[in-house]
């Protein structure tokens, strides 16, 4: 009780005002912060409407999707909504309380994302190399209980900061808050150095390491591959290049300038960040709520047609659901990051994917 009256004080004796940003400065991180909230906001619900609408694309995999789509919304709802108001008025407007609860909510669900980013190229790393195969159940479970421990090793991460090991309060020019990187205890500078190692550079080692894996096995399969097969093997290992590259340049791209930025204040020379500048990470890890979806599921084959399904045909019957299996051979289909694997060439009969076009389109379409 008596660190948190302390740390209360504290924030109460800090300006929150608008430091050395301009007003049009302040103009330009609200245009930016708005349509990250619109983005941001509607793509992510467009993620779990479809994935509501079609109960056949909740396989154990998507329910790290889902939850990621989940954390997302929630830094729109109560960070992004926040900053965006104060980046209007150019100033924060909710005290030192509501300063502490931003920086707390934003780091939660942040690294729920982020952890759950991590774990999600873990989980696809078991099903192309483990040849992990359970019952359905089991694997719903394990992937349940890798939701939890997301939100579990996130809490262990972000609270301490509201317990007295660090702190949260104003960041940058007074518009956004955080973890307070510029203090030079050594109380704060050891928590910023376990939150960089690991909540940023154990995920990304993690994520590297998997998806590296993952492209090794499918030029194995494009080497043993000839003909007509080879070129699909081919074509198929681009998309999965394509696809790992969003994946780890997203991370990167989004995260790590944000904590690059915080080291350097942390441990830089004093004033080696300006305040305004130290905007510009905290907005691009907030666009990883409109880039999560993106890259995961708006650009899946499976559920972008499910989404055209549901918005061209929603006054026709959905088509029917289809039972996915997990891999059973060495035939790798790792270009779609929400299914499971396939284990051999599909026959006719298992090509029936959901969210195909009805036999009635079909014959329109012939």
């Amino acid at each position: 009780m008596e660190t948190h009256l302390q740390l209360s004080s504290n924030l109460s004796t800090r300006s929150l005002a608008a430091g050395e940003l301009s007003r049009a400065g302040h103009t330009v991180v609200a245009v930016f912060l708005g349509f990250i909230l619109v983005l941001g906001f509607f793509c992510n619900l467009l993620v779990l409407v479809v994935f509501s609408r079609f109960p056949e694309l909740r396989t154990p995999t998507s329910v790290l999707l889902i939850n990621i789509s989940i954390s997302d919304m929630l830094v729109c709802i109560f960070g992004t909504t926040l900053s965006f108001a104060a980046s209007v008025r150019g100033r924060w407007l909710t005290g030192s309380y509501g300063c502490q609860w931003y920086g707390f909510s934003n780091a939660l669900f942040g690294l729920v994302s982020l952890v759950s980013l991590s774990l999600l190229s873990f989980d696809r790393y078991s099903v192309v190399l483990c040849r992990a195969q359970s019952d359905s159940h089991s694997q719903y479970r394990r992937a349940k209980i890798a939701v939890a421990a997301s939100w579990l090793y996130s809490l262990v991460w972000t609270l301490p900061p509201l317990l007295g090991w660090s702190s949260y309060g104003p960041e940058g020019p007074g518009t956004t808050c955080s973890v307070q990187w510029n203090q030079r205890t050594a109380v704060a500078r050891s928590y910023i150095s376990c939150l960089f190692i690991f909540c940023l550079l154990l995920p990304l080692v993690l994520m590297f390491f998997c998806y590296w894996r993952i492209l090794l096995a499918v030029r194995s399969v494009v080497r043993q591959a000839t003909g007509f097969s080879r070129s699909l093997a081919e074509w198929r290992e681009g998309r999965v290049l394509a696809m790992v590259v969003a994946m780890v340049t997203g991370y990167l791209l989004c995260w790590m300038p944000y904590g690059v930025v915080a080291m350097l204040a942390s441990f830089g020379r004093p004033g080696v960040m300006p305040l305004a500048a130290s905007l510009i990470p905290s907005l691009l890890a907030k666009a990883s709520t409109v880039l999560n979806p993106v890259i995961y599921v708006l650009l899946n084959n499976q559920f972008s047609r499910c989404f055209l399904h549901m918005i061209r045909c929603s006054s026709e019957a959905p088509p029917s659901p289809v039972h996915l299996t997990m891999p059973s051979s060495s035939w790798l289909r790792p270009h779609n990051p929400i299914l499971p694997i396939t284990s051999a060439p599909l026959t006719e009969e298992q090509n029936t994917e959901p969210c195909m076009f009805t036999s009635r389109e079909q014959q329109e379409q012939q």
